[in-house]
C-alpha cells in the first residue's frame, strides 16, 4: 500500500501535461517565434484568432494599441513582436495594458516583445507598441504566435500592414553617412583582421551579426577599426593582455541621449565602469544608428597599450555590447566575446571565439558531480536509509554508514580537487560572490568529516550535540553549494535565456520534492507497527533509485551545457 501510494504521488507530479514556459519567459523563441514544444509543429489550419490595431499609419514616436482576440476557443500563450515587412528583426518597444502579459528583451532590445504571464485561458489581450523616435523607419506588421495548448499552436500570424507616413530620410550620426561605405567581410583574412559572432557572418547581408575588423597600416602606424552590432546602448572593442576584463584599452561606439553615436576611448579596470579617456589621434569617423543596429568606423593613430605591457600590436581581442541609461551612461555589458588567442592586428586573419578553459570546465564538472549526486545521495542515505537497513553490516559496520561515509569522502575529495583547479588557473582572487561561496563550501566540507572523527559514542549523553551540529552543518553546506552552482552557471552560461540556471532551478525543485516524499514515507513507517521491514526497505530503495536517476538526468544536462560553453 505504501509503495502504491508513493508511486501515485510521484507519477501525479511527473506525468501532468507539460506547460513549457507557461510563465512567458520565451526569449529562446525571439528569432523564429516558434515554441520549444518537443514533438509538435505549427498548425497549418487557419488560426482561430485575430490581430487588430487602432491605427493603420504611424510616425516616429507614435503609440499603437494592439489587440489579440480569440474567435471561439481561447489561447493559453502568445508571443508578439513588431517587425518591418519582410524582415525578422523586432523594432520599437511595448508597454503593458493588462495584468496577463509580460515584457521581454529580444536580441538585446528591451521591451521589444510581449508574452503571457501564465498559462491561463485568454480570450482577449491588449498591449501598446511605441514606434522608435528616429531611424530609418518603414512599414511594419505585428507577428504573433498563438498557443492553444502544448500540441496546437500557430506561428507568425501577421496583422495587416501598418504604413509608415513620416520622413523617409534615415537619421544617422557622425561625420559621414555610413551607407556610403558599409561594413562587410570583404578582405577578411587577406587585408584585415576580422572577428564575428556567429562565425563568418557578414554585416552587409545580415543585421543579426556582431562584427569587428582591424586594418593596420604600418607606414603611418594607423589602424582602421570597424564595429557593427545590434544594441540599444553601445558596442565596443577591447585590447587586453588576458581573457579577463581589466586593464584593457577600449574603443566604444555609444548611443547618447539624443540617439547620436559617439566614438570614445576608455580604459577598463574590470571592477567599475570604464574610465573615459581623451579620444586622441582619431580621424575619419563614420557612424550610424539604423533599425537598432550601431555601426561605426574610424582610423586611430593612438598606440594600443595596457598598464602591464605598454604599447604593442599583440593582444586578446574583446567585443562587448550593452545598454546605456537615460543619461547615455554605460551600463554593464550584456555579452562579451573574446578571441581564443592573442592577435597581431598587423597580420590579416580571421579570429575564432575563445571557449571556457578546460581546467575551468573540469572545476565545474567536479563541483556538479559532488553536490548534485554523491553529496546528495550521501545525505539521503544517512537520513532515510539508516533505520530500514539497521542490522545489515559489511566489514563489521552498518551498511548505511559505509555508504554514507564513502559518498561523502568522494564529495569532499572532488570539492578539494575542483577548488585547487580553479585557483591554479586564476592564480588569485577573481572577485564576485562565486569564489566566496566556493570557499565557504570548501572550508565546511573539509572540517565536517574531521569533526566526525572526534564524535562521542552513540550512547553518550552528549551525542545529541554532535548529531545536531553535524546535521546543521550539512544543511548549510548544501545550501551554500547550491548558491555557488547558481552563481557559477551565471558566469559560464552566455545564452540569452539562461537555460542552465533554469535547469539548476528544476534540480532544486526535484530534490525538494523527493526529500518531502521521503519524509512522508518515513512518517508512515514510524506509525506502522506491523513490522513489515522488508516491504519498507523495498519502498525506500525504489525512492532512492528514482532520486538517483532524476539527479543524474539534471547532472548530465548541465555537464553537456558546460561542455558547450
Amino acid at each position: 500500500m505504501r509503495i502504491s501510494s508513493l508511486l501515485i504521488i510521484i507519477l501525479a507530479c511527473a506525468s501532468a501535461p507539460v506547460q513549457c514556459y507557461s510563465s512567458g519567459l520565451v526569449m529562446a523563441s525571439c528569432e523564429d517565434l516558434t515554441p520549444n514544444h518537443t514533438g509538435s509543429s505549427s498548425s497549418s489550419s487557419p488560426p482561430p484568432f485575430t490581430i487588430s490595431t487602432d491605427r493603420t499609419e504611424y510616425s516616429g514616436g507614435d503609440n499603437i494599441t494592439v489587440t489579440l482576440q480569440a474567435d471561439s476557443e481561447p489561447f493559453q500563450g502568445f508571443l508578439v513582436q513588431a517587425r518591418e515587412v519582410g524582415r525578422s528583426h523586432p523594432v520599437g518597444s511595448f508597454s503593458l495594458l493588462g495584468a496577463e502579459s509580460r515584457l521581454l528583451e529580444c536580441v538585446g532590445l528591451p521591451d521589444s516583445a510581449v508574452s503571457q504571464l501564465s498559462g491561463e485561458n485568454k480570450h482577449i489581450v491588449r498591449t501598446q507598441w511605441m514606434a522608435p523616435q528616429s531611424g530609418q523607419l518603414k512599414d511594419i506588421q505585428f507577428s504573433v504566435t498563438f498557443v492553444q495548448n502544448y500540441a496546437k499552436y500557430w506561428v507568425g500570424v501577421k496583422s495587416h500592414v501598418v504604413v509608415y507616413n513620416g520622413p523617409t530620410t534615415p537619421v544617422s550620426s557622425g561625420l559621414s553617412p555610413f551607407a556610403n561605405a558599409p561594413i562587410s567581410r570583404v578582405g577578411c583574412g587577406k587585408s584585415k583582421v576580422c572577428f564575428s559572432i556567429p562565425d563568418n557572418c557578414d554585416p552587409a547581408q545580415s543585421s543579426d551579426c556582431y562584427f569587428m575588423s582591424a586594418t593596420a597600416t604600418p607606414a603611418d602606424s594607423s589602424v582602421k577599426l570597424e564595429m557593427y552590432g545590434t544594441s540599444q546602448g553601445y558596442i565596443s572593442i577591447g585590447f587586453s593582455d588576458d581573457q579577463r576584463m581589466g586593464q584593457d584599452d577600449i574603443y566604444l561606439c555609444r548611443k547618447d541621449s539624443t540617439s547620436d553615436i559617439q566614438v570614445e576611448r576608455a580604459y577598463s579596470t574590470g571592477q567599475r565602469a570604464p574610465e573615459i579617456l581623451p579620444l586622441g589621434n582619431v580621424s575619419d569617423i563614420k557612424s550610424s544608428f539604423v533599425d537598432g543596429v550601431i555601426s561605426c568606423a574610424f582610423v586611430s593613430k593612438n598606440p594600443i597599450s595596457t598598464q602591464r605591457s605598454g604599447a604593442g600590436l599583440v593582444y586578446y581581442i574583446m567585443f562587448a555590447y550593452g545598454l546605456t541609461n537615460n543619461a547615455g551612461k554605460l551600463m554593464k555589458h550584456a555579452t562579451t566575446f573574446v578571441s581564443e588567442q592573442k592577435i597581431d592586428i598587423a597580420r590579416p586573419q580571421i579570429i575564432t571565439k575563445a571557449r571556457q578553459p578546460q581546467i575551468i570546465k573540469a572545476h565545474g564538472a567536479l563541483m556538479l558531480i559532488a553536490w548534485m549526486t554523491t553529496g546528495s545521495l550521501g545525505m539521503l542515505i544517512a537520513r532515510y536509509l539508516k533505520a530500514v537497513t539497521q542490522g545489515r553490516e559489511c566489514f563489521g559496520k552498518d551498511l548505511w554508514f559505509l555508504a554514507h561515509v564513502s559518498l561523502m569522502l568522494l564529495t569532499v575529495a572532488a570539492t578539494i580537487i575542483a577548488f585547487i583547479l580553479s585557483f591554479s588557473h586564476v592564480k588569485g582572487w577573481s572577485g564576485g560572490s562565486h569564489p566566496v561561496l566556493g570557499c565557504l563550501v570548501m572550508i565546511l566540507a573539509f572540517f565536517q568529516p574531521l569533526a566526525a572523527l572526534f564524535r562521542c559514542g552513540p550512547e553518550h549523553q552528549w551525542r545529541f550535540i554532535f548529531n545536531t551540529l553535524h546535521t546543521l552543518t550539512a544543511v548549510a553546506i548544501k545550501g551554500l553549494s547550491v548558491a555557488a552552482i547558481f552563481t557559477g552557471l551565471y558566469l559560464v552560461d552566455s545564452s540569452e535565456e539562461g537555460w542552465m540556471q533554469k535547469v539548476m532551478g528544476g534540480f532544486v525543485a526535484w530534490e525538494a520534492l523527493l526529500f518531502a516524499i521521503q519524509d512522508l514515507q518515513m512518517r508512515w513507517r514510524q506509525k506502522d507497527d506491523d513490522g513489515e521491514v522488508f516491504g519498507t526497505l523495498n519502498t525506500e530503495v525504489i525512492l532512492f533509485l528514482i532520486f538517483f536517476l532524476g539527479n543524474l538526468a539534471f547532472l548530465v544536462a548541465l555537464l553537456v551545457g558546460i561542455g558547450m560553453t
